[in-house]
């Protein structure tokens, strides 16, 4: 693997740098920087444009169990298949703690977890189809749970654990879940709107005291206690539903975007080439299985490789995640760029402090990786950083920078064999190279969007460019068919990868009673890419202080999330709206960047 602009540069020896053990820091530095002149290591993929041009999504299903019929279930794959492939004694998951404890527990001990949960789900009257929502941090529960909802047949519903109470209700009522699985901790949260889920039958605690639980309410142990360590995978067709997960858009509250069992062909094959995962890797995915990367590249994608997954319950810290890695030897690393911008911003003193030898293979996802961040990395841990771009609706890595191939630093990379991209006009016309367009994907890739729940109209939205899904991203393509992002086309706000819709985090602010109206937008941030900004206009003979502006933040952040609230707000007597009383964002984001305003002829006061 190299960079298509420079190499790294080794290290110059620096007394002052820290030691690891016995072995002097700069020699780990330079160890590191003569890595990237040996050959990479064989990867899955050896010849991109061989397997571009010859490669079929048929050709892929040789490599997934089917039951009689056509049927399959994707936890079958991730899960049960290895115990009898010779895998039911290997470490599935490396569960660290917050408090740094770790759990191993190995396929076996998956299957039959989470057949006993299955069991015990079965008994509640869960049905196929019915959606079982998961609300815990990163413990072994989760996982188990997660499986055990999709060897059922249900639909499962990972739900961040950060999220407050009013982005619980909004995707508990959307779905009409009827069983979410919580622990004491995050509990409150549930129970301060659940006399609102009218569809919700039942409440599993995790680690619960019974005495403290009510009506309909069980303890995740007592459930499983006397429970088989036996359950048939339910066998599902394709096309049946696997999960629903909610994401953000310009207007109205989060849409439930439904995949499927088929998902699993398109996970396994990403995470086999885009990952590189080997039967011998130890695979951390940093991201929360609350959000879809943490979903696909977190659970089923590694496992149906028969990977061993890391998860880490603890917070963000540099020093940790470093000692996390060599403590577990983890081999391949999948991280966001707000991560590692913050690592880059920790120094290069506590990346030597540690050895980081077992590292053979970094990416990353949520948002465009800065050229300077990739060279940093390059850099201090001797390794590019791959990055790859999809969302919540592709289901899967679209486009990516594959080992074999080379890197553009800034650059999103080629499309995966399998997938056709393009960059195209408003009258879906394929525009030449180094013209910026529409970012458009031909559909019918296996982990392609079903249906966004009970909302076909926004479904359709997709597919408005007749032949293409419309990604709403704007791009551009090179002369070598490197992808390069430019921007939303909407007012969505990607900030620390997550996205955001600014309609949501209105809703709450105005549910303040201080706030009358609010307009929110995306700023330019040099570590989380985005910013939430809100203009606000307070109530009569509210008067603004500091400490009501710090309320009106953590008021925000209690009700959606703590990436969800404005890091930044400005008051103002009025918002500019259209003459339908609209507010125009796009107005305010001028404003506020200093950009030139455009046509105002719909503003209500021109």
């Amino acid at each position: 693997m190299k960079l298509v602009d420079k190499p790294a540069k080794a290290h110059k020896k620096d007394a002052s740098a820290p030691q690891s053990g016995d072995k002097d820091a700069s020699k780990v530095a330079q160890g590191r920087a003569e890595l990237i002149k040996k050959p990479a290591p064989r990867a899955n993929i050896e010849n991109y444009e061989q397997e571009y041009a010859t490669f079929n999504w048929d050709d892929a299903k040789k490599e997934i169990s089917y039951f009689a019929g056509g049927k399959m279930n994707a936890a079958y794959n991730a899960v049960d298949r290895h115990i009898h492939d010779g895998r039911r004694n290997k470490v599935a998951l490396y569960s660290v703690g917050a408090n740094n404890k770790i759990e191993k527990l190995t396929f076996q001990d998956i299957y039959e977890q989470s057949n006993k949960i299955g069991n015990a789900l079965k008994k509640l009257g869960v049905e196929r189809g019915d959606r079982v929502f998961v609300f815990l941090p990163r413990v072994p529960e989760l996982y188990t749970s997660t499986i055990a909802i999709a060897k059922v047949g249900a639909i499962a519903g990972p739900l961040f654990s950060a999220f407050g109470p009013d982005a619980l209700r909004d995707r508990l009522i959307d779905s009409e879940a009827k069983i979410i699985i919580t622990n004491p901790q995050l509990k409150p949260k549930l129970d301060a709107i659940r006399n609102q889920l009218p569809d919700l039958e039942y409440v599993i605690v995790v680690g619960g005291d019974k005495a403290q639980l009510g009506e309909r309410e069980f303890t995740y142990e007592e459930l499983v206690a006397g429970e088989s360590e036996k359950l048939q995978c339910a066998q599902m067709d394709p096309e049946d539903p696997l999960y629903l997960l909610y994401t953000s858009g310009t207007t109205g509250k989060p849409k439930g975007v439904v995949h499927v069992h088929n998902d699993i062909v398109g996970h396994h094959m990403t995470s086999k080439w885009v990952l590189d995962l080997r039967d011998d890797d130890i695979y951390w995915c940093t991201a929360d299985p609350g959000w879809v990367t943490g979903t696909v590249y977190g659970i089923f994608g590694p496992w149906s490789l028969g990977a061993s997954v890391v998860s880490y319950e603890g917070r963000f810290d540099a020093a940790s995640w470093y000692s996390l890695i060599d403590r577990l030897k983890v081999t391949v690393w999948y991280t966001a760029p707000t991560a590692l911008r913050m690592l880059m911003k920790g120094g290069d003193d506590v990346v030597y402090a540690h050895s980081l030898e077992s590292l053979r293979h970094i990416t990353s996802v949520g948002e465009p990786l800065n050229p300077e961040v990739l060279r940093w990395g390059h850099k201090v841990y001797g390794l590019p950083i791959h990055d790859t771009w999809w969302q919540t609706e592709t289901g899967m890595q679209l486009i990516v920078n594959l080992p074999c191939n080379p890197i553009k630093p800034g650059s999103m990379g080629k499309p995966l064999p399998g997938i056709y991209a393009a960059i195209v006009d408003e009258d879906g016309e394929e525009l030449p190279p180094g013209r910026e367009g529409k970012l458009v994907v031909r559909p019918g890739w296996p982990a392609m969007l079903r249906e966004v729940w009970r909302n076909e109209e926004k479904y359709k939205e997709y597919f408005k460019i007749p032949g293409w899904y419309f990604s709403g991203d704007n791009a551009v393509k090179d002369e070598e068919g490197f992808f390069w992002f430019i921007g939303r086309a909407d007012d969505v706000i990607n900030t620390a990868g997550h996205r955001v819709g600014p309609f949501e985090v209105e809703s709450a602010l105005i549910e303040h009673p201080a706030v009358v109206e609010a307009g929110v937008i995306g700023k330019p941030d040099a570590e989380r890419g985005e910013i939430i900004k809100a203009f606000i206009v307070l109530g009569n003979g509210v008067v603004q202080t500091d400490e009501l502006l710090e309320e009106i933040k953590e008021f925000t952040k209690r009700q959606l999330a703590a990436h969800a609230y404005p890091r930044e707000i400005e008051v103002k007597e009025t918002l500019p709206k259209t003459r339908s009383g609209k507010i125009m964002r796009r107005l305010l984001k001028a404003w506020e960047l200093k950009l030139p305003t455009g046509d105002t002829s719909a503003l209500e006061d021109d």
